[in-house]
């Protein structure tokens, strides 16, 4: 059965890169270059290369972008806004013939590879979601503009924003589902599993109804309102989310009497746990 995640080249700005996603919850992408070609990664990210593909760690997001020091430090500085690593590893196939890298992703989910061109040239995710890239794919930071929607729309103020033409890979939590969305067509989502979109989509918070959806429905205070025109990415896993379960069953805290919602702090004090 041929994987739907194998890519054969075209042309570009960014090295055009050859892939294949394998696993299921646990993947990893792994990457196949020409001579000369490299990939961009997060730090600690690779689970294997050929030998002869060297490994050189810079400083930014190693897009190749002129602009000298005082870019690789605006580079750097984006990056730690968005609390990732100051550096970044750049993968050079240096040799003949065809070599492989291998990246994994950190988290039970899946590695979404997205061609940048294809969805305009930039794409919005979460702070975390960046694994991988082609070289010559710049990453960036996107500002919530409003402060409602910065402080309760699950991702804060700071999302990443890639920018360029060629292939990203982005891991994202649990199954993940991809919707394209009509001018003026509204969507609601769980503001935690708001996984990436095209800017032209617009995001801003609406409340979940009344009182008693808020105090008990256990879906928090806020849906993201997400507004085509675009496509938008939605994950039914937030790490965030699979942190706390982890969390709760750590401290003998098991039974969920309501994410998000007053119900689980009452709990809490039936059972002696505050």
């Amino acid at each position: 059965m041929p994987n739907p995640w194998q890519h054969s080249r075209a042309t570009g700005i960014a090295d055009d890169i050859d892939f294949e996603i394998k696993g299921h919850e646990l993947q990893f992408v792994e990457i196949e270059l020409d001579p000369g070609e490299s990939a961009v990664a997060e730090a600690g990210a690779m689970v294997w290369k050929d030998a002869s593909i060297g490994m050189t760690t810079v400083f930014g997001d190693g897009s190749g972008q002129s602009g000298g020091f005082m870019g690789a430090l605006m580079g750097a500085g984006k990056r730690l806004l968005t609390g990732e690593s100051l550096f970044t590893t750049v993968f050079t196939h240096n040799g003949g013939g065809k070599a492989r890298v291998a990246f994994g992703s950190p988290t039970p989910g899946h590695i979404l590879p997205i061609k940048l061109d294809s969805v305009g040239g930039t794409l919005i995710c979460q702070k975390d979601a960046f694994l991988a890239a082609a070289k010559g794919v710049a990453i960036g930071v996107a500002f919530q503009r409003r402060v409602m929607t910065g402080l309760f729309g699950g991702e804060g103020f700071i999302m990443q924003k890639l920018d360029g033409d060629g292939w990203v890979f982005v891991q994202m939590g649990g199954t993940v589902i991809e919707r394209t969305l009509a001018p003026g067509e509204v969507l609601h989502v769980d503001t935690g599993c708001v996984a990436a979109f095209t800017p032209s989509v617009n995001f801003d918070l609406e409340t979940v109804g009344g009182v008693k959806s808020m105090l008990f429905g256990g879906e928090g205070v806020f849906f993201a309102r997400l507004t085509g025109p675009g496509k938008v990415w939605i994950q039914s896993l937030p790490f965030s989310r699979l942190a706390g379960r982890m969390m709760q069953a750590a401290m003998g805290r098991g039974q969920n009497r309501g994410e998000g919602s007053i119900l689980g702090q009452l709990g809490d004090f039936i059972d002696g746990n505050n």
